[in-house]
C-alpha cells in the first residue's frame, strides 16, 4: 500500500526535478510560432519514435528562442562604429549585427549539436541544419558545378566542406541576411581555393554569366518568332 502511495509522489518529484533542471538550463518560454517552426523542421525526418521526435523538437525550439532573444537583446548599436580591419571599410550595420550575434555563448551552439547528435544520425542532423539554412549547401554547390564544369573531386570535396562549415555556423544567426553573410565568408574561401589551383574565379564567373545571358536572349528571340 505504501509503495502504491509513494510511486505517484516519486514520479511527481522526478517530473518537477526535470522541469526545474530544464528551466535552469534554458530559462526561456517557447512561443507557439517557434515551436511550430521547430516541428516543421523535425517533420522532414519522418521520425516514428514519438519520444525522440519530441526531444528533437524541444532542442531545436530552445535553440531558436535563444538565438532570437540574444539577437533582440544585442542590436547592432551595441557594437561601436569602426573599421573592418580586413577591408579597411567602415563597418556596415550588418557587420555590426553579426559581431553582436557572434558573441553569443558557444554553449548555445554546443547544446543544439549535442541534442541533435544524441537523438539523430549524422544524415538526419544535416537535414535539420539544411532546414535552418533553406538548403543553401546544395544550392550553392550546384552553382559551383555549373560555373566550373570541370571541378575536380578534390575541389568539390573541399568546397563542400567549406559550405558545411558555413551551414553549421550560420544556424546561430537569426535572419537570412546574416545567414547569407556567413555563407559569403566560406564562398570567398572556396573561390580562393580555385584561384590557388590555377583557375581564375573572376574569368570563370564572367564566362558563366555571359553564357546565361546569351541563352536567355536566344530563348527570347525564339519566343518572338513563335
Amino acid at each position: 500500500m505504501m509503495k502504491k502511495f509513494l510511486k505517484p509522489i516519486l514520479m511527481s518529484m522526478l517530473l518537477m526535478s526535470s522541469v526545474s533542471s530544464f528551466s535552469q538550463t534554458t530559462d526561456i518560454v517557447i512561443p507557439g510560432e517557434i515551436l511550430d517552426k521547430a516541428r516543421e523542421y523535425v517533420a522532414a525526418l519522418n521520425l516514428s519514435d514519438a519520444a525522440k521526435k519530441t526531444a528533437v523538437e524541444q532542442v531545436v525550439a530552445v535553440h531558436l528562442v535563444t538565438v532570437r532573444d540574444w539577437h533582440n537583446q544585442h542590436p547592432s548599436s551595441t557594437v561601436p562604429a569602426g573599421m573592418n580591419p580586413v577591408t579597411g571599410n567602415k563597418l556596415s550595420e550588418l557587420d555590426r549585427q553579426i559581431i553582436a550575434d557572434s558573441a553569443m555563448p558557444a554553449t548555445v551552439h554546443q547544446d543544439l549539436m549535442n541534442g541533435l547528435n544524441k537523438n539523430l544520425s549524422p544524415e538526419q542532423v544535416e537535414i535539420i541544419l539544411d532546414k535552418y539554412t533553406i538548403g543553401k549547401v546544395a544550392f550553392t554547390m550546384q552553382g559551383y558545378k555549373a560555373i566550373v564544369p570541370d571541378l575536380t573531386a578534390d575541389e568539390e570535396a573541399k568546397i563542400l566542406g567549406f559550405l558545411k562549415q558555413a551551414r553549421e555556423q550560420a544556424v546561430d544567426y537569426k535572419n537570412m541576411k546574416e545567414i547569407s553573410a556567413i555563407f559569403e565568408i566560406y564562398k570567398t574561401k572556396s573561390e580562393q581555393l580555385l584561384n590557388n589551383n590555377g583557375r581564375s574565379w573572376r574569368a570563370l564567373y564572367s564566362a558563366y554569366t555571359k553564357k546565361i545571358k546569351e541563352e536567355k536572349a536566344k530563348k527570347a528571340k525564339e519566343g518572338k518568332q513563335n
